[in-house]
């Protein structure tokens, strides 16, 4: 089989919802609970499988923490590190040689991409949004709109600001 082949396979047998808009390029979307969907691409290069998702978009505030937050989890990460876009952006990256492309490695790449974006996903947006966040609260809070998707946050609303 070839890479292409390989991903196709490993995504059909893992039931992962995928599109594949050209050749050597698969858009695989991976559900979360923290973050409800991370959408992955999978890039076959010529020499190595790329990877890439995105995370959150720039920071509005704490830039400093936020960033050395992100540079630490980097070095503890297997396959994918964060990194950002031009415009500030955080993804996911990784490069994989096309060698080492397997359905395991698929597995536990995509995996890893899922762990990292969900398990991270909250406490991003608390050092990078939190006073986005108290500002959504209080405007639900106002109108008797639901916060059930903000109760992850509820220890910022109960924190004074600064």
């Amino acid at each position: 089989m070839n890479t292409e082949e390989i991903i196709e396979a490993a995504l059909s047998d893992a039931e992962l919802s995928y599109e594949h808009p050209r050749p050597g390029a698969f858009l695989v979307k991976l559900p979360g609970s923290h973050r409800l969907t991370t959408m992955t691409w999978l890039i076959v290069g010529e020499q190595a499988l790329h990877i890439e998702a995105f995370f959150c978009r720039r920071p509005d505030e704490n830039h400093a923490e936020f960033y050395r937050w992100l540079l630490t989890k980097n070095g503890s990460m297997y396959g994918v590190h964060f990194a950002l876009d031009p415009v500030g952006d955080v993804h996911l990256v990784g490069r994989v040689p096309l060698g080492s492309v397997n359905a395991d490695e698929i597995d536990r790449i995509l995996g890893c991409v899922l762990t990292y974006s969900d398990e991270s996903f909250d406490r991003a947006l608390e050092l990078g949004f939190a006073s986005a966040i108290r500002r959504e609260w209080a405007w639900r809070r106002e109108r008797g709109e639901s916060l059930a998707n903000l109760q992850a946050f509820a220890s910022l609303i109960e924190r004074p600001e600064g």
